[in-house]
């Protein structure tokens, strides 16, 4: 059920690279619970979106609200205080270091480091072949056990925003559909996921709503069990979504 204030609320979103314009007047809303997909082709923006939301890019105009405050082109630390977690494109792990020192380095913000052991244990749980790799040198792993690691470092600052830039890029199918058999464990589990992908069928297999976004505005916004069906959508996307 709805809250009567989303999580997050994005209003008139405006970001430059430069000259170039990379967000258009960009308003969404997360409400707290929900998984939302924002799909769209190479160069929409959706990136741009995320790295706005963590604070790594400025916001030209516009707000970016959570949990009813004004975060808007906060310090990327500040961001990460208030549980919005930004699991990046390309996963970013820390390759010289081992699983288990990458898997430690999301919780560096926790004030609690007595809850360490059983987020850990959470994890581990989640993501059995990180335990079974945990002393290997995390760039010796493959792309799927490195997307598992991204993904299991952001849950060690319980994050009350999870943000997943392109969970599935450069995965072969059947790890990626198990990737996201994950994705609905953690939402199940009651975490709020904000997710970005290019890849509408599975996106569509965990979100409740969509938003799409093409270059730079939103074209197209509602609920999943009413866009999937929708002949637009599939135009839209060259696929049989």
């Amino acid at each position: 059920m709805k809250l009567s204030e989303p999580l997050l609320s994005i209003s008139g979103l405006e970001v430059y690279y430069g000259k170039s314009q990379a967000l258009k007047s960009v308003s969404l809303e997360v409400f707290e619970g929900e998984v939302i997909a924002v799909l769209g082709p190479n160069g929409a923006g959706k990136t741009s979106l995320m790295r706005a939301i963590s604070g790594l890019i400025p916001v030209s105009s516009g707000t970016i609200s959570f949990s009813g405050k004004n975060i808007t082109n906060w310090p990327p630390e500040a961001i990460v205080n208030e549980r919005i977690i930004h699991v990046p494109q390309g996963r970013r792990i820390f390759p010289e270091m081992s699983v288990i020192e990458n898997i430690e380095m999301g919780a560096f913000s926790l004030k609690e480091k007595k809850e360490l052991g059983a987020l850990f244990e959470k994890v581990y749980s989640l993501f059995p072949k990180l335990y079974e790799r945990r002393k290997q040198v995390a760039g010796t792993l493959s792309g799927g056990e490195q997307q598992m690691l991204a993904v299991g470092r952001a849950l060690m600052s319980l994050p009350r925003l999870l943000m997943m830039d392109e969970p599935s890029m450069g995965l072969a199918p059947i790890i990626i559909k198990d990737m996201y058999e994950k994705i609905k464990e953690i939402a199940n589990a009651g975490t709020t996921i904000l997710l970005v992908e290019q890849n509408a069928v599975m996106a569509f297999e965990v979100a409740q709503r969509a938003y799409f976004l093409d270059v730079g505005s939103i074209t197209m916004t509602g609920k999943v069990s009413e866009l999937q069906h929708s002949d637009v959508v599939s135009a839209y996307l060259g696929t049989g979504v």
